[in-house]
C-alpha cells in the first residue's frame, strides 16, 4: 500500500510539473539578422536579411512621438542600436536590452546639461499584469512592449548583438 501511494504521489507531481509551461522557448529557425521598429505603425519586425520572420504590434513610451533625448521624457529612442543584454528575471516577464544611449545620445544630453536616461528594453507585460487594457496605450517609460507570449518567442529568436533600427 505504501509503495502504491508513493507511486501515485510521484505520478501526480510529474503531472503538475508538466502542466506548468516554461517561459523559455526554443527556436531552431533562420537567424534574426535585424529588428526593425516602426513607431508610427506600432510594429516590430524580426528579419532574416530582407525576409520578415515574425511581426508584432507594440506599445511604446508614454510620449511616443520624437526621439528619446533625456531621462524621464517618456520617449522611445529612434535610430540604430543593438541588443546588448538579456534579462531572464525581468520585472516585465522577459526583456532584451537596447544599447541606448549611444555616443551621440550622450553628447546631445550632456550639451543640454541633462541625463540621457537608459535601461531601454524590448519586454513583456509587468509581472502580475496580463492584459493590455490594464495598462493603456503607449504606457512604457520609453521601452518597446509586446505581450508575454510574444516576448517568449522574441527572447528565443533574438541574440545579443542583433542590430535594431527604430524608425519614427
Amino acid at each position: 500500500m505504501l509503495k502504491r501511494r508513493q507511486l501515485l504521489l510521484s505520478m501526480a507531481a510529474m503531472g503538475l510539473a508538466n502542466c506548468s509551461r516554461s517561459k523559455f522557448q526554443s527556436y531552431e529557425g533562420p537567424e534574426v539578422t535585424q529588428i526593425i521598429i516602426e513607431k508610427d505603425r506600432r510594429l516590430m519586425f524580426l528579419m532574416n536579411e530582407q525576409n520578415v520572420l515574425e511581426h508584432f504590434e507594440v506599445e511604446l513610451g508614454f510620449t511616443a512621438d520624437g526621439h528619446k533625448q533625456f531621462e524621464g521624457d517618456g520617449k522611445t529612442p529612434e535610430g540604430h542600436y543593438f541588443i546588448d543584454r538579456r534579462n531572464p528575471k525581468s520585472a516585465f516577464h522577459l526583456s532584451l536590452g537596447i544599447s541606448y544611449p549611444n555616443r551621440a545620445d550622450r553628447r546631445f544630453a550632456a550639451a543640454a546639461g541633462k541625463n540621457p536616461g537608459g535601461d531601454i528594453f524590448i519586454h513583456g507585460r509587468p509581472n502580475g499584469v496580463r492584459k493590455r487594457k490594464d495598462l493603456g496605450p503607449d504606457w512604457t517609460a520609453g521601452c518597446i512592449s509586446v505581450n508575454n507570449k510574444e516576448m517568449e518567442l522574441v527572447y528565443a529568436m533574438v541574440r545579443t548583438g542583433t542590430p535594431i533600427y527604430i524608425a519614427a
